[in-house]
C-alpha cells in the first residue's frame, strides 16, 4: 500500500464487508488475499448479535472468516466484568442478554448500555436511571450515533447512552470503539504493535479517529454509513478507498 507500512490488519465489519443483507461488491474476495498475506482482526461495535451471530451471517454470506478473528464489544464487556467479578443491569437485545447468562456475581455495580432496539422503553431505561441514581457505574459498549441497515441509517445506543449519562449526572466508561484498549487489545491479539496495523472502517470517529487516537493508522472508506461530510469534520484519514476492494490495488 502506497505511503502505509503495515504487518496487520484491523477491520470493521458492518458497512465494510456487507451493506444490510448484501456484501459490499469483491470483499468476500478482497478478504480471501488479505487473510492469506495477514493477520486480520474484525472488530465490532454491534450489540444486537454475539460473535457466534456475527460469524454465523458472515459466512452466510459467503466470507470464509473463523470465530477467532472476530471480536465483538460484548466480548470485552463480559471481559469487563469478570475482571471487576461484577454483573450488572443490562439494557440490550434479548439475544444479547442471554450472553451473560453465565455471569454468577449477585452485585449489579454497573449499568452496561449497548443497542437494546425495543428494549429501550421507558421503563426499562428508568430502571437504568435509578440504579445509576442508587450509586451504580455507567458503561457504555459503545457509543455510537447511527448505523446503516438495509432500511437505511438508524439511531444508535450512543443517543441513549447521552440521556442516561445527562440525568444521572456520569460521563460513561466506553468499552468498545473508540476505546483505545479496545484497539490495542486487538493488536496484541495478533502479537503486534499499534503502530504496525491499519484500521479499516466506514465511521471516521469510531473507526478512523478512534485507530489514530490508539496510535493506528486509520483508512476510510466510502461505503455503508460513509458521508461526504465526514471528510469535513476536522478528521484526516491516513487513506480513503471508494470499497474494501480497492485495499490491494493502492
Amino acid at each position: 500500500m502506497k505511503g502505509l507500512e503495515y504487518k496487520a490488519i484491523l477491520c470493521d465489519i458492518g458497512g465494510v464487508l456487507y451493506s444490510g443483507d448484501i456484501a459490499i461488491d469483491g470483499a468476500i474476495e478482497t478478504i480471501k488475499k488479505i487473510r492469506k498475506r495477514y493477520p486480520v482482526r474484525f472488530l465490532t461495535n454491534t450489540t444486537q448479535k454475539t460473535s457466534d451471530g456475527v460469524l454465523q451471517k458472515l459466512k452466510e454470506l459467503g466470507f470464509e472468516i473463523d470465530k477467532e478473528e472476530i471480536i465483538t464489544a460484548l466480548d470485552i464487556a463480559k471481559m469487563f466484568l469478570r475482571e471487576q467479578r461484577a454483573n450488572a443491569y443490562f439494557l440490550l437485545t434479548d439475544e444479547a442478554l442471554h450472553f451473560f447468562d453465565d455471569l454468577t456475581y449477585e452485585n449489579e455495580d454497573y449499568v452496561i448500555v449497548g443497542d437494546a432496539q425495543e428494549n429501550f422503553s421507558y421503563k426499562n431505561l428508568n430502571t437504568a436511571f435509578r440504579k445509576l441514581h442508587d450509586g451504580s457505574k455507567l458503561v457504555a459498549i459503545a457509543k455510537n450515533r447511527y448505523f446503516q441497515d438495509k432500511e437505511g441509517l438508524s439511531m444508535d445506543a450512543g443517543c441513549f447512552v447521552v440521556a442516561l449519562e445527562y440525568a444521572s449526572r456520569q460521563e460513561a466508561q466506553i468499552l468498545g470503539k473508540p476505546s483505545k484498549e479496545f484497539f490495542h487489545l486487538a493488536c496484541k491479539d495478533m502479537g503486534v504493535d499499534p503502530n504496525e496495523c491499519i484500521m479499516i472502517g466506514d465511521d471516521i470517529e469510531g473507526d478512523v479517529k478512534g485507530a489514530q487516537d490508539a496510535g493506528i493508522k486509520g483508512v476510510l472508506v466510502k461505503t455503508g454509513k460513509f458521508d461526504p461530510k465526514d471528510l469535513s469534520r476536522g478528521i484526516e484519514p491516513d487513506l480513503i478507498l471508494d470499497s474494501i476492494a480497492d485495499l490491494l490495488g493502492v
